[in-house]
């Protein structure tokens, strides 16, 4: 039955859906926009539903629906019902559900909220001129011109049968009121009041056999029993006609309670963060990686440039709302219970491509030296380095060294790959600065005296110490001779802790370094 809806409870629980469209791969403010209504489920000990919204078959994108999925799932937006796992109220796919729609339309057209129109593109585009014509600023099938086209308002009953009966297409539009205001309360922008002289008369029902967005999504939302419509600010627009919706429907006492989010926007914040900024801003826009099935073209994703999924849910999560503390590092258990919509700004958010990668750091730096071995590993493998360094523990020591000054596990290799094979050239220009006359002579005595130390003394500590008593005995500042030092060792003019890396590499090879690059240098 039309008012059915199964498992009425006494006291309403909360249930909320992400509902995206598989028109591409799914933009990094959608997985905001899921992220929010994980947070304020979970928080509430609610329900998260995916449900997809397909009803324009005409822009749908094969591997879209997976990549969706995918995309949530990695990260860390647990489905509770939806096209993946299923529920109670499947299907959750609207393509699926289109049969129960009609009925819908026409029972708002039996009571005089909607109406048959039977216009043809023609028509449409000659009403649109004659309107621009008319210096109208925006041409639309509205309360006023309704009146001159071909619907059920201006046939009779006997020739809107008649275009029924013979199949003519035909769409249902909704009959917008005159002259009223529509209001309704935003969880985050407060009372929210339109005039019905702004709204045009939307299709509901398409000739296709297909609901529009607006009809499928009221719907599927009184019959799933959606208790919060928590969506991107490009929807607010719409919602004065869902709510007339819901009037129309007699379904306003259930009608769930709005939240309209806050635009995520460029860098500069001039303007809104699309598809199609893709990595012509140097950054990505969508968590995965995608190809277009049809032209074959490219975007990167956050996954696979190296982003930590509970870092980018943590980013996400500061892009429009704040927990009112100074704290910025969240799990997700921590976001879901600091989170409320009160906290969500009204004001567009910019994305800062610099702060993403630094909750990326803090992220990487928290993990374990053995977790990052594990990623860091294959590489080292991969560019054939010697078994015997090719290990766990030792990989991870080197992660260990470099981690403070990654953003990224691919930063690693360039990072430290003279953990593993001596340097073959050296930062000359910094070298130039620092080789003063006695430089040359002070390492052939480090090199002497660090050949001297027993391999179990060889530890940072000793070799900083030798290091700065022979400086102070030769008259030379520990300081001129630092980075000189560091560039004998690891080739490079920065990079990881000195002593530390030089304890790892051990004596052997440190002094076989300094001996080989004071020949090369020299």
């Amino acid at each position: 039955m039309l008012n059915e809806r199964l498992n009425e409870m006494p006291e309403r629980a909360v249930r909320v859906r992400f509902a995206p469209s598989p028109t591409g791969p799914l933009h990094i403010g959608g997985v905001r926009t899921a992220l929010y209504n994980y947070l304020f489920a979970r928080k509430h000990k609610g329900t998260f539903i995916l449900r997809i919204e397909d009803t324009d078959q005409n822009r749908f994108v094969p591997g879209a629906e997976d990549y969706i999925v995918e995309a949530l799932t990695w990260v860390g937006i647990q489905i509770d019902e939806g096209i993946s796992v299923g529920g109670p109220y499947t299907p959750y796919r609207q393509s699926e559900r289109k049969e129960m729609y009609r009925q819908y339309a026409e029972k708002l057209v039996e009571k005089g909220f909607a109406y048959y129109a039977f216009d043809t593109s023609e028509e449409l585009d000659a009403m649109r001129k004659r309107l621009e014509a008319a210096k109208v600023a925006a041409p639309q099938y509205n309360a006023v011109t309704r009146s001159t086209m071909k619907n059920s308002l201006t046939l009779s009953e006997d020739e809107t049968k008649k275009l029924l009966n013979s199949g003519a297409p035909y769409v249902i539009r909704i009959k917008i009121p005159r002259n009223e205001e529509v209001r309704f309360q935003d969880i985050i922008r407060g009372w929210v009041v339109v005039h019905t002289q702004s709204l045009d008369d939307k299709v509901l029902f398409k000739s296709d056999g297909m609901p529009t967005y607006h009809l499928a999504n009221v719907v599927d939302d009184y019959l799933m029993q959606i208790s919060h419509v928590i969506r991107g600010e490009e929807w607010l627009p719409s919602a004065p006609l869902h709510v007339l919706l819901y009037r129309y429907m007699g379904w306003e006492d259930v009608m769930p309670q709005f939240a309209h989010l806050p635009l995520l926007l460029r860098p500069d914040g001039n303007g809104k963060l699309s598809k199609r900024d893709g990595d012509r801003l140097g950054f990505p826009v969508f968590p995965l990686d995608w190809k277009d099935p049809e032209t074959g073209e490219q975007s990167s994703g956050y996954r696979e440039r190296g982003y930590f999924p509970d870092a980018v849910a943590n980013l996400l999560a500061f892009l429009g709302w704040n927990p009112g503390t100074t704290q910025e590092i969240f799990s997700m258990q921590e976001l879901i219970d600091a989170f409320t919509l009160d906290r969500v700004s009204k004001h567009g958010a910019k994305f800062d491509p610099e702060k993403a990668k630094w909750f990326n750091q803090q992220y990487l730096r928290a993990k374990s030296n053995e977790e990052l071995a594990k990623i860091f590993l294959p590489v080292v493998k991969e560019k054939g380095a010697p078994a015997a360094l090719a290990t766990i523990d030792y990989v991870g020591k080197v992660c260990n060294l470099i981690k403070e000054k990654s953003h990224f596990p691919s930063e690693f290799w360039d990072l430290g790959s003279f953990f593993f094979f001596p340097p073959d050239k050296y930062d000359t220009i910094a070298i130039q600065k620092k080789w003063k006359d006695n430089v040359p002579a002070f390492f052939a005595k480090l090199s002497s005296q660090l050949s001297a130390v027993s391999g179990q003394d060889f530890t940072h500590t000793n070799v900083e110490a030798i290091f700065k008593k022979l400086a102070e005995e030769n008259s030379i500042s520990p300081g001129s001779v630092m980075q000189p030092f560091r560039i004998l060792v690891t080739g490079m003019a920065a990079g990881p802790a000195l002593f530390e890396t030089i304890e790892l590499l051990g004596k052997d090879e440190v002094v076989k370094r300094i001996e080989k690059a004071l020949q090369v240098i020299t």
